[in-house]
């Protein structure tokens, strides 16, 4: 598939010049058939056929499949979640805590990697670290200081608010090094550049389709490596967390479906196979490829002084300083331009993928 041909699937393009998709991105229509072709064989055709549970099963299982290829990972390593946020809450409520014990974040973490670990400062007693960054940078020293004695490093690949790249590989050797398991928050990456957990090393990977992999919202997904898995020990259970759920007793599946729970929706899920097979058809390195040339024209048009992101391409994600972000954002949506505004810094963000165009940027470009 050609990067035009994507944007023809997504009628929403010909009303608005949509920069936002480090927020959400809409679906193509080929993501939202798949969706409702699922729906409508849950409903309409499994009951009279293979059974509504078995239909369920076997998209939660090819799910797990499709997941686990474009993650270079295991189809035992993957669990189906609903979101970032979710993935993230999981592992942190299966993790056995004790008082005392060291959570190091980045101060680039959306609030999905903030608040599991504020609440379980408030009920467990651990304490929380936050590795301070320069502009999304880190510093190698102060991190291998902050996890010498650490429990686990929650950090992002790609940082939402600046658009850089975090080391994961090396910062991951260090937090191993000193004993500290690895979350990464890997959202702002699946659909926009490749991904192998497995070059990583990381304990955990959460990420979802909503973003970048133009996927439909309530898909997402959870990596848990083969030697982390006994490390949790889920707070919450259901029929789809345990190798046999009619039993007296019970016992957690041994992969990374522990943390899965109950029935849930499987439309999403179809929705998600679809758009990994959209961004796979056109294909990563032209995903990347093109991406990079786009952000390059954005910033030519930006000071030095305003572009708080890399000049040198890093991520799709392109931050510009604005005196009133959000009065900036509502100014542009008159001109039919969507971007968004962040909190820290206080500044404007422009998400620029694959189906955009050099008008779009143009467009923007003029609005500012």
């Amino acid at each position: 598939m050609d990067p035009l041909d994507l944007r023809e699937e997504i009628p929403v393009l010909d009303e608005v010049t949509y920069l936002n998709t480090g927020a959400a991105s809409p679906a193509p229509t080929s993501v939202v058939d798949a969706a409702t072709d699922e729906i409508e064989r849950q409903q309409h055709v499994a009951p009279a056929a293979e059974g509504s549970y078995p239909a369920l099963f076997e998209t939660f299982a090819e799910t797990r499949e499709r997941v686990a290829e474009f993650l270079g990972a295991d189809t035992d390593e993957i669990a189906l979640t609903q979101s970032t946020a979710d993935g993230i809450s999981r592992v942190a409520t299966a993790l056995p805590w004790q008082e005392g014990d060291v959570v190091v974040r980045t101060d680039c973490e959306h609030s999905a990697g903030v608040l599991p670990w504020q609440r379980l400062r408030d009920t467990q007693g651990i304490e929380v670290r936050v590795l301070e960054t320069e502009a999304g940078r880190i510093d190698r020293e102060q991190a291998t200081e902050l996890l010498a004695d650490a429990d686990l490093l929650c950090l992002s690949s790609i940082t939402w608010n600046y658009g850089t790249r975090f080391p994961v590989a090396e910062l991951t050797e260090i937090a191993h090094d000193a004993g500290a398991r690895v979350l990464v928050d890997a959202v702002q990456s699946p659909g926009q550049v490749d991904v192998d957990v497995g070059e990583w090393g990381a304990d955990f990977v959460v990420g979802a389709g909503h973003k970048w992999l133009c996927g439909p919202w309530g898909a997402g997904f959870l990596y848990v490596a083969d030697e982390a898995t006994d490390a949790l020990v889920p707070e919450r259970v259901g029929y789809r967390s345990v190798t046999d759920p009619e039993g007296d007793s019970y016992e957690f599946s041994a992969g990374a479906k522990r943390l899965e729970i109950g029935t849930t929706s499987p439309a999403p899920y179809a929705g998600l196979q679809a758009a990994m097979d959209a961004i796979d058809s056109i294909g990563i390195d032209t995903v990347e490829g093109r991406i990079e040339r786009l952000t390059d024209r954005l910033k030519e048009g930006i000071d030095d002084d305003r572009l708080l992101s890399p000049r040198e391409y890093e991520s799709g994600l392109v931050t510009i300083a604005a005196d009133d972000p959000e009065a900036t954002v509502s100014r542009l949506a008159d001109e039919d331009v969507t971007i968004r505004s962040i909190p820290s810094p206080a500044a404007v963000r422009v998400s620029v993928h694959v189906y955009n165009t050099d008008d779009d940027i143009d467009a923007l470009c003029e609005v500012l």
